[in-house]
């Protein structure tokens, strides 16, 4: 079947759609079939023969002028919303972070953020009022919802979990630790606020190839004589050396042996002088 990944928000998962005789790309916009009627949905993996897996929804036609126009009057409703909700909650001294609305017939479902627990039953009357709608209100984390807002990283790019990521990974310091980071708040911190998702990246192959290398402080036998490991490269295999004597020196991690200090020499175990019993 012709089949076609779509999203229908930027940060939302891709759904399997059948494009029937469409050929479509990513980037264009098209009304998909929903249990709520068209929905504009944004193409995120071009159109081709895949095997049917399971029931999917249907791409009926390509966006035109008159749903785009739709969309983006749907979209500022969803805005009027969200600042509705946010001055509700001001006024109200609740600590709560509203970022996001989502519209739906007789239905809004709003996305906040906390760090405690608040009664927000008051506010979702005003809501209810407000915009006449059934209201759910909806607390995620920290990473949820830089993943829903989206933005920058510090690398550049937009953030990962906007982009690709289907789901969080668990992330330590030790991981941070292990690749010979800077243990920096400021620099090992996404957007969040938490431990950035990359450092999951290439945990594996710095694990594997710090097994050759003598771990930092470690007394060391190089070309130069006896020194302790004061830095390491660890993707290029290459160690700093440091002499009490005389200034530091790299060397790669075939010219570096682990220094063996010979520890005090152990009694030998009492053996058994007696003879046995001879029998006759």
């Amino acid at each position: 079947m012709n089949i076609a990944g779509v999203k229908l928000n930027p940060t939302g998962r891709t759904i399997e759609c059948d494009a029937g005789a469409l050929a479509v790309r990513p980037g264009d916009k098209v009304m998909i079939d929903d249990r709520r009627g068209p929905v504009l949905a944004v193409v995120a993996v071009a159109s081709a023969e895949r095997p049917v897996r399971g029931s999917m929804g249907r791409i009926l036609r390509r966006a035109d002028e008159r749903d785009l126009q739709r969309q983006q009057a749907h979209r500022q409703r969803e805005a009027e919303a969200v600042a509705f909700a946010r001055e509700r909650a001001r006024g109200r001294r609740l600590a709560i972070k509203v970022f996001r609305a989502e519209l739906s017939g007789d239905r809004a479902l709003i996305y906040f953020s906390s760090d405690q627990r608040v009664d927000f039953r008051e506010l979702v009357r005003d809501l209810s009022g407000h915009l006449h709608a059934r209201i759910e209100m909806r607390q995620v984390g920290v990473r949820d919802e830089a993943k829903m807002v989206g933005g920058i990283g510090s690398c550049g790019r937009e953030l990962c979990c906007t982009t690709f990521l289907p789901q969080f990974a668990p992330v330590t310091i030790k991981m941070a630790k292990n690749q010979n980071l800077a243990l920096n708040p400021a620099k090992v911190s996404g957007q969040c606020g938490r431990l950035k998702c990359c450092l999951v990246y290439e945990e594996a192959t710095y694990v594997e190839a710090a097994r050759s290398l003598p771990r930092m402080g470690k007394r060391v036998e190089t070309p130069e004589g006896v020194g302790r490991v004061d830095d390491l490269d660890i993707l290029g295999g290459r160690i700093r050396v440091s002499y009490p004597d005389r200034p530091p020196a790299v060397f790669t991690a075939a010219e570096v042996r682990p220094l063996v200090v010979p520890g005090p020499p152990q009694p030998e175990p009492p053996g058994d002088d007696s003879e046995g019993d001879e029998v006759s």
